[in-house]
């Protein structure tokens, strides 16, 4: 893999930091919601964000070198 730049650090930590507030939001509403249907989906989308989150994280640690 290529070094990123200092440009491409700085859109992946803004993108981290989107995802991680998307996860903690979507975790926040499957806790609160009383409707069981909603409150799995709202689970299953907060997955899916700490998901993309471990990800780029991994990218993140990769490009450092």
């Amino acid at each position: 893999m290529t070094d990123l730049t200092a440009k491409d650090l700085d859109v992946l930590v803004q993108v981290l930091t989107g995802e991680e507030m998307a996860c903690k939001k979507a975790r926040i509403f499957a806790n609160t919601l009383t409707d069981a249907a909603l409150a799995q989906e709202m689970e299953r989308i907060a997955m899916q964000h700490e998901e993309r989150f471990n990800a780029l994280f991994t990218l993140l640690e990769g490009g450092r070198s």
